[in-house]
Formats: C-alpha cells, sequence, structure tokens
C-alpha cells in the first residue's frame, strides 16, 4: 500500500504485539518532529540566569525601575544574578557593596529569596536570587 501511494512505511512501535507501523512521507514526518522539537526548546527557555547591573551611586528611582524589572523576571520564573560593579576608588570601600545587597534584598523580601551568600568577582560582587515560589 506504502508503494503504491508513493510514500514511506514507517514502524512506530517495534516492540508492540504486532509491530505497530505508519504510511507516511518521511521527509515531511521529520520536517513536523524537527519543528516540534524547535518549540519544545523555545517553551524551555523558562529556566534562564537573568542579570541586572548596579553602580554603587544609583539613585533610589533608578534602583526602583531597576528592582521593577527583577520582578518581572522573577515572575516569569528566571533566577536573576544581581551584580554591583565598582569603579576606581569605590573597590577600597566593599563594605557599602555588601550594605546595598542587603538592601536590595530587604526590598525584594516579599518576592525572592538568595541563593548564596554574596561574593566578590574581581570588581563585581554578585549574588543570584530566586523567586520565593
Amino acid at each position: 500500500m506504502a508503494e503504491e501511494a508513493g510514500l514511506d512505511l514507517v514502524e512506530i512501535s517495534p516492540n508492540a504485539d504486532p509491530p505497530v507501523v505508519k504510511i507516511v512521507d518521511w521527509g515531511k514526518y521529520q520536517y513536523q518532529k524537527m519543528k516540534e522539537a524547535q518549540k519544545n526548546r523555545r517553551s524551555n527557555k523558562q529556566g534562564e540566569l537573568k542579570q541586572m547591573r548596579f553602580g554603587m551611586k544609583i539613585g533610589q528611582g533608578d534602583l526602583d525601575i531597576k528592582l521593577r524589572k527583577v520582578r518581572e523576571f522573577l515572575a516569569d520564573g528566571h533566577k536573576v544574578r544581581l551584580q554591583i560593579f565598582f569603579r576606581g576608588r569605590e573597590n577600597a570601600h566593599r563594605e557599602l557593596g555588601y550594605e546595598m545587597v542587603k538592601r536590595i534584598a530587604l526590598l525584594l523580601e516579599n518576592d525572592a529569596v538568595l541563593e548564596h551568600e554574596p561574593q566578590m568577582a574581581g570588581r563585581n560582587l554578585s549574588v543570584v536570587i530566586r523567586s520565593k515560589q
């Protein structure tokens, strides 16, 4: 029947009794499988790690805007890396960066939890947060 129709005979379930086969156009079948795999990969990106960078001299209004965006990332199911960067002489006062992380954590306490303690990496202080749910 497959030869008469000019199509291919594809074995779907070889372990079944009797084996299950399907008459399909193999090229079209492969194309559909590839498109389905792409769609699944697109929908799997929910666990991405987003990043938000803060300078030491950030004003309260700018901080509020950035935290609003962080809350959106958390609501979408992403983890967020908060990174505070130090410029020039700011490096001499790293304790201010740790205080800033504590302040941000307090502002986000209803939405997020810290995954680990803040870590220094070069001129950046970073911490990863995730949603409370």
